[in-house]
């Protein structure tokens, strides 16, 4: 498939949704996003359902178990899978999250912060490098939520987010959702930290829901509607980088596909604000 058009707006695949879509897939949807680990070996039904949707729309893969930043070595095994399952649907796209769900005892079922030291920068990209020479690919890294900070850093999430992408030389999945859950728990400028971020290497976004635990805790779970706050964050992430692809993630508490579209037209309808006033960048 051809690289995203700068304004696509997407959805998350998920097999609760797999019914509605096959009756009608709303135009305001242009692409579609799967977590390879979820649909590798899956045959039957759904992996037949799966087929017939990625020949004819675009998708893109976003990674769960990579554990990028984690102490034990990568899974070579599931790169090769992941190249397989890619080649095999003709996606061009893979992310994983620039943290770690796994340590020399297995994995985590959680995904925790890297320090953010210049070692850790090294460390991370080196393996990023291994993970585009097995898949043949370019991946981009999606700044993750979390909760408590790592007990050593000489930089600040921003610039060690920075200088990860430089050194390992991929790109970037900007997480609006994850940046304004960050900002509140850590307490710095959203609009400061996107504005931080290099355009160049944005290749989509996601936005999402959350969960406020408390006053200053919000724990990051797709389950819910998108807040305000977050909104407000994407349009100041359009008017400062310009449009990109952009994908609603809803992974849990999925309500019916019609609910779901009066969000993902929301943001159809902020592209084409930011459009009429000139905020488009050019297609990569």
């Amino acid at each position: 498939m051809e690289p995203l058009g700068v304004s696509s707006v997407g959805l998350g695949f998920r097999q609760e949704l797999i019914p509605a879509l096959k009756s009608h897939v709303p135009a305001v949807i242009d692409f579609f996003e799967v977590a390879p680990e979820n649909w590798i070996g899956l045959g039957g039904r759904h992996g037949r359902d799966l087929r017939s949707f990625t020949e004819s729309y675009p998708f893109v893969c976003h990674g769960l178990s990579l554990s990028i930043g984690g102490s034990a070595p990568l899974n070579v095994t599931l790169l090769h899978s992941i190249r397989q399952f890619l080649d095999q649907h003709g996606i061009v796209l893979y992310t994983e999250h620039l943290s770690y769900c796994s340590d020399d005892s297995g994995y985590l079922y959680d995904l925790l912060p890297i320090p953010f030291t210049e070692e850790a920068v090294k460390y991370v990209a080196a393996r990023v490098r291994q993970v585009q020479d097995i898949l043949e690919r370019r991946i981009a890294l999606e700044n993750a939520s979390y909760y408590v900070q790592a007990p050593v850093a000489d930089m600040s999430e921003m610039d060690f987010v920075r200088a990860v992408l430089t050194e390992a030389d991929c790109d970037l999945h900007l997480d609006v959702n994850n940046v304004y859950v960050n900002s509140v728990n850590h307490g710095y400028d959203p609009v400061e930290f996107i504005r931080a971020m290099p355009a160049e290497r944005i290749v989509y976004m996601h936005i999402a829901g959350h969960h406020h635990e408390g006053e200053n805790l919000i724990i990051d779970t797709h389950g819910a509607n998108v807040i305000d706050s977050v909104w407000t964050l994407l349009d100041q992430t359009y008017e400062i980088h310009g449009i990109r692809p952009t994908l609603l993630e809803r992974d849990f508490n999925i309500p019916p596909l019609d609910e779901l579209v009066r969000e993902i037209q929301r943001i159809e309808v902020t592209q084409r604000q930011h459009a009429n006033q000139g905020h488009v960048v050019a297609s990569s």
